[in-house]
């Protein structure tokens, strides 16, 4: 997923909403959405660990690298999506987890997508979708590290684990029901 390049059948984007594993179920059932990797981005560190991105100190964000057809789905689509699964008027907060790495950023591709970006918290914003200023930060993609591999699809791993009970599923579930004719396909 280290590929930047953009063809007419396959555009990424990087985007961080808080924790990692609750980003990537909702872009994974996606219609249109061909792979979603989990990794950190933003910050100063080559190849940072969990652990350290954890510190606060290396600058990265856990993102979500998504990897879709823009003839299915537009980026700017994505980025509507995005912007419904977490808070993006919190800094460096999602929920209980807090600290830099929990930042809402888009990282761009390229001009386009940097104004995409500018363009949905625009309609975001005027429609006061929140009641409460975005702080999500918009910047180039320097480098993308995808996470360790046990981050990886880490929700349809472990849905027993307690975190993911409490805090992913209702959040997919909210999503699965929120965007069910944009599904790759029914959900049970």
């Amino acid at each position: 997923m280290n590929d930047n390049a953009v063809s007419s059948s396959r555009e990424v984007a990087t985007l961080g909403g808080g924790c990692f594993w609750c980003l990537q179920p909702p872009f994974q059932e996606l219609r249109g959405v061909k792979v979603v990797t989990v990794g950190y981005a933003g910050g100063h560190v080559d190849h940072p660990s969990y652990e350290l991105v954890c510190t606060g100190r290396t600058g990265h964000a856990e993102v979500v690298q998504v990897a879709f057809d823009p003839g299915v789905i537009s980026y700017e689509d994505i980025l509507r999506i995005f912007f419904t699964l977490h808070d993006p008027t919190t800094l460096n907060r999602q929920g209980n987890d807090a600290g830099p790495q929990y930042r809402s950023i888009i990282l761009t591709q390229d001009q386009s997508q940097e104004a995409s970006a500018r363009k949905v918290i625009g309609e975001i914003e005027d429609e006061g979708l929140w009641g409460r200023p975005l702080v999500t930060q918009v910047e180039p993609l320097q480098a993308f590290f995808a996470a360790e591999s046990y981050h990886q699809d880490y929700f349809a791993k472990n849905p027993n684990q307690g975190y993911c009970r409490a805090i992913i599923a209702p959040k997919v579930a909210k999503f699965r029901s929120h965007y069910a004719e944009q599904l790759k396909a029914p959900v049970s």
